[in-house]
């Protein structure tokens, strides 16, 4: 049987058997577009885990440290005239590890927080509770330059030994490491342990001496290593003297320093500055470069003028855009001391017209002053005595009565 079609409705024949029924199916002359299947992608946001709390609460103890001296202060728990040199040399207890102590705390929803002391020492007890920061400082952690970013106040000038917090008048990122056991790998060593706390910068180590410089590119980095390294040990049982390292007399090395200040002044002065402007200056831009060299030849084949001439401003500036916004300053011809002007000084009027000279920019103009210095003021003035011709046996007295 064929098949049959009644206003776009195909009839199917029905076939012979009990389960053969009629099916309709309903047609269009559009062909249906394969649907597309929707590809969804999750994005899985880890959540940052909270810090670790370092040690037991019990683990500090307030007992007093063993008599060395005859007299205890309780502000620095220790004894008066003690072995200062044994207290360098003790271990230190603790020793931070980043990647399993680090982790969000109560200071991370405070802007402006500080870092954890405790948690740099490895000796943090309070952990997620701690209102202290328990990271890493980063390129954006910058402090006041009156403290470190513990929080701790700076001094002027550094301890003797160049220990402590530091100094407010320089910005020192390069810490000493002294008492390091000998090695071959002594570098290796050092870069190994000290690039656990930020980015160095540049590592110097003393093989004959046991000694080294490691320079942070971040300052706050350097303070966090400093107190992260005090009494540790590298790969062998040294307690590490770790102190400020005091400025380099090197040239080379203050040079590098004053070009490493420079660098970090002009990326401020290019964020402050429009993109197209930083790329005008810095000859970025292929047009840039051709319009400022047709702009800068003023009409002389082959002449280009330099930044100096190019970008002056000012009356007498070579460049016109340079000169917009600046006309000859204004000279007024001095005055005689009747307050007229010298006739010498006064420019011929022109056009039968006089020239007016201008206001003054000050408090009073000039014709203000011409005026009061023509002005006479009568002041009173008491008569003089007139002069005795009698003998000199009379004369005048201050007192109330003559005797």
């Amino acid at each position: 049987m064929a098949d049959q079609r009644e206003d776009g409705v195909e009839i199917a024949p029905a076939g012979d058997g009990e389960n053969h029924s009629m099916v309709v199916a309903a047609t269009s002359s559009d062909v249906a577009a394969p649907t597309e299947k929707k590809v969804v992608r999750k994005i899985i946001r880890k959540k940052r885990r909270p810090a670790r709390p370092q040690v037991e609460p019990d683990f500090f103890t307030n007992e007093p440290p063993p008599q060395t001296g005859t007299t205890f202060n309780i502000w620095y728990n220790k004894w008066a005239g003690g072995d200062h040199e044994a207290y360098q040399q003790t271990k230190s207890k603790g020793r931070c590890n980043v990647a399993r102590d680090s982790g969000y705390t109560k200071a991370d929803g405070v802007a402006g927080s500080y870092f954890c002391l405790f948690f740099a020492r490895g000796l943090c007890p309070r952990g997620a509770d701690c209102m202290y920061l328990h990271r890493l400082p980063g390129t954006y952690d910058v402090s006041a330059p009156n403290v470190d970013c513990f929080g701790r106040d700076k001094f002027s000038g550094y301890r003797d030994d160049m220990g402590g917090v530091g100094s407010f008048m320089r910005q020192n990122r390069t810490i000493y490491i002294g008492r390091i056991h000998v090695t071959d790998d002594i570098e290796e060593i050092v870069a190994r342990h000290f690039a656990e706390w930020g980015q160095i910068e540049r590592i110097r180590v003393l093989n004959s001496r046991g000694v080294g410089f490691v320079t942070y590119s971040n300052e706050a980095n350097a303070e966090f290593a400093k107190e992260a390294m005090a009494h540790q040990s590298l790969d062998h049982d040294e307690v590490l003297n770790v102190r400020w390292a005091t400025e380099d007399p090197n040239p080379m090395a203050r040079a590098r320093e004053a070009r490493r200040i420079e660098e970090q002044a002009a990326e401020a002065i290019r964020r402050a500055l429009p993109a197209e402007f930083v790329a005008e200056i810095e000859g970025k831009d292929p047009e840039a470069r051709k319009r400022r060299k047709l702009e800068s030849s003023y009409g002389l084949e082959g002449y280009e003028a330099p930044d100096e001439i190019h970008f002056a401003q000012g009356a007498n500036a070579v460049n016109p855009v340079g000169r917009q916004r600046f006309g000859v300053p204004y000279q007024e011809p001095p005055m005689m001391e009747d307050g007229t002007f010298e006739e010498s000084q006064v420019p011929a009027a022109q056009g039968g017209h006089e020239q007016q000279p201008p206001q003054s920019a000050g408090v009073f103009s000039s014709s203000t002053l011409a005026a009061l210095s023509r002005a006479k003021v009568a002041v009173a003035s008491k008569p003089a005595a007139p002069a005795s011709t009698g003998p000199l046996v009379a004369y005048d007295s201050d007192s109330d009565g003559d005797e």
